[in-house]
């Protein structure tokens, strides 16, 4: 069932996706990629620049081996992509709380290449906005209110109590080992009235129409990063687990959004087209990174195993025959205004 019309700008599937008879793969799914990536620019100050290196890959350095992925321009173009297509999904969307336009002090955790932190800054401009992460990946100009930090965001957090008008957290899925503690930090940091803003991508490969079978390459790969992330330590399932942890942190008002987001253009609905073409880039330009360090570091593979099963999951990706999503889920909750 899609959302109500008494929520504009949200398109949400909950209702099967019905496939586009006539839909093909692109050839160059990626020829729309210039389109909507805005890049303002200020300074950043490079904290930390020697990298590890590792089957062919960057990763950082600061914690080492603490988060999964690479930070290599493959990566950081992967995360660029994700944001655009989040963005589109979100109806132009940078968040789905309801914030008040004039909010002030704003942190994003995780932040990435900082693409979600300069488009914030342009479109908020009274806001203080913050950007961390673990890498310096960030460009060297971004808004003059903006600034980006190296940290740990799973450590006690630095920042006063009561600061925070807004958390924004994305994709921190792996991320975190205990993400219980993670939500008290929020709180705390958290103004009265203030809010967290989460959206997580599932990591598992569904079908409404059993093409996705039990033993499929896309059902395998999710099997396979379920239990990895366990072994890891840090779960990828944070996107089922989010509102039931966000609630017990002490946040009301927590509401949660499920869309549903096709890989491959083989949707008969518009909307869902465009993103699932930009989805296949996405997962492509990806698969590697998600995979690399913890198929090997973690679940022992080769370096060779991982390239076959790669090579695998790209044919399971591109087949059109195959009516492959995964669920992106949206998770927002106020602090109570005492």
């Amino acid at each position: 069932m899609a959302e109500s019309a008494s929520t504009p700008g949200f398109n949400i599937h909950s209702a099967p996706l019905e496939v586009d008879d006539y839909a093909e793969v692109d050839d160059d799914p990626s020829s729309d990629y210039a389109e909507d990536f805005p890049s303002d620019t200020t300074s950043l100050n490079s904290l930390i620049t020697s990298y590890r290196f590792e089957n062919g890959r960057r990763y950082h350095s600061y914690k080492d081996g603490a988060y999964w992925g690479p930070n290599d321009e493959q990566q950081n173009e992967q995360l660029d992509i994700a944001h655009h297509m989040f963005t589109v999904l979100l109806d132009n969307k940078l968040v789905l709380a309801p914030i008040d336009k004039n909010i002030q002090n704003v942190v994003d955790l995780g932040t990435g290449t900082g693409v979600w932190a300069i488009d914030f800054a342009d479109e908020y401009p009274a806001a203080q906005v913050l950007g961390t992460d673990l890498s310096p990946i960030q460009p060297s100009f971004v808004p003059p209110n903006l600034r980006f930090e190296i940290d740990d965001a799973s450590e006690p957090w630095v920042y006063p109590d009561n600061h925070f008008d807004l958390v924004h957290v994305r994709a921190l899925y792996g991320g975190i080992a205990d993400w219980p503690a993670f939500y008290r930090e929020a709180f705390r940091h958290i103004r009265p009235g203030g809010w967290i803003d989460q959206l997580e991508m599932s990591i598992q490969f569904s079908s409404d129409d059993g093409t996705v079978t039990h033993d499929h390459v896309l059902a395998t790969w999710s099997k396979i990063f379920i239990e990895a992330g366990e072994k890891f330590g840090k779960t990828f399932r944070i996107a089922d687990l989010a509102k039931g942890y966000i609630q017990d942190a002490g946040f009301e008002n927590v509401t949660e959004r499920r869309f549903k987001l096709p890989v491959g253009p083989w949707s008969r609905d518009p909307k869902l087209k465009k993103l699932g073409r930009w989805n296949l880039v996405h997962c492509e330009q990806g698969i590697e990174g998600w995979a690399m360090a913890l198929l090997t570091r973690v679940m022992g593979w080769t370096y060779m195993e991982v390239q076959v099963f790669l090579a695998e999951m790209r044919k399971g990706l591109r087949d059109p025959n195959t009516h492959a999503y995964f669920s992106v889920v949206g998770v927002y909750g106020q602090k109570p205004i005492q």
